[in-house]
């Protein structure tokens, strides 16, 4: 056991969470999940209030436990939590985190790193990918299905497990840290986006794919948002928390065209969504701006509508004045 203690890198060392008290839940399982002592790491995420969905927090956890040579896909729509899920489990478990928005123009250099010039010397500066291969960390790859498929097939040897190999640094071998995990997060399963919600999505290789297990996320149920929000504003009304994920949950239906609970006839499918990001953005905004004349409209064009085009706004500020009713003029305390 010491010998391993001694392994880890500098102010990393291994312990084990209860899974009930560190992620708050109820089951008659004692269950030990393994992390990270708690140091102060940099990389570590902040915890933040989140309620955890079970099943994918099993899921999510199994491959934390042993992803048996698997990478982990999230996929989903914008704002429903996808890299919340993994950031918030790795903070409870003191398990740091090399975050990569990624974006068309990623280059693998940009995950494995690059020589720098500093103080007229070049040395080699690590990537994300080559720290957390190295150090034991999760990588997530943020919005992965928007980048060059040719990029990342420069990966596929290490999620097969062979060890990192940095020609830009004189061929260093980097051996696959036990403790290293590979995440990528994505608003389209992999195939391209259909729907054409989502500019930017690309096809991604099947080889690639074929190397990940998925887990589908989707926007939490009412009850789950108005836990959140009791969370986040608890001095927010309970009657306006209700109404507020009652809001989002139409906004969302118009923005995928489901007309199920509504008419559906003279409809407009809308062009943005309220995701729970969202919905928490406004929440926060409306308790910040209480003091504002029809404060949850004045709200929300800031957390939402003012990127609108005049038309949606109106319609979107249309189903707030139907859903809140005579609060929609009134204040917070009201």
């Amino acid at each position: 056991m010491e010998n391993d203690v001694q392994s880890e890198p500098a102010g990393l060392q291994p312990a084990f969470y209860e899974l009930n008290e560190t992620f708050d839940l109820d089951t008659n399982q004692l269950i030990l999940l393994e992390g990270y002592k708690e140091c102060g790491h940099p990389a570590v995420p902040a915890v933040q209030p989140y309620v955890f969905d079970r099943d994918r927090l099993r899921k999510l956890l199994a491959f934390l436990d042993n992803p048996e040579g698997d990478g982990l896909y999230l996929t989903g729509p914008t704002g429903c939590g996808k890299t919340s899920l993994v950031s918030q489990a790795a903070a409870r478990l003191h398990w740091p985190v090399q975050m990569v928005p990624v974006h068309g123009r990623l280059e693998l250099d940009d995950l494995l790193g690059q020589k720098v010039l500093d103080k007229g010397s070049t040395p080699f500066q690590y990537g994300a990918l080559s720290i957390a291969v190295k150090d034991g960390h999760i990588l997530i790859l943020d919005e992965m299905d928007v980048a060059d498929p040719a990029e990342l097939a420069g990966l596929y040897d290490l999620l097969d497990g062979a060890p990192l190999v940095l020609a830009q640094n004189g061929g260093e071998i980097i051996p696959v840290h036990p403790r290293f995990r590979f995440v990528a997060t994505g608003n389209s399963a992999g195939a391209g986006d259909g729907s054409g919600l989502y500019q930017g999505v690309l096809r991604q290789s099947l080889a690639w794919l074929d190397r990940f297990r998925v887990i589908a996320v989707d926007y939490p149920d009412e009850f789950t948002e108005l836990m959140i929000l009791n969370q986040v504003v608890p001095d927010l009304p309970v009657v306006v928390r209700e109404k507020m994920v009652k809001l989002a949950n139409e906004v969302r239906r118009l923005f995928t065209g489901d007309s199920v609970g509504g008419t559906g006839e003279g409809e407009s499918q809308l062009s943005v969504t309220l995701s729970t990001r969202g919905l928490v953005r406004w929440a926060k905004l409306s308790l910040r701006f209480q003091g504002a004349p029809r404060v949850f409209e004045y709200a929300l064009e800031q957390a939402l509508t003012a990127r609108v085009e005049a038309a949606e706004r109106q319609a979107i500020h249309r189903i707030g004045h139907d859903v809140f009713g005579d609060l929609w003029s009134s204040g917070v305390d009201s």
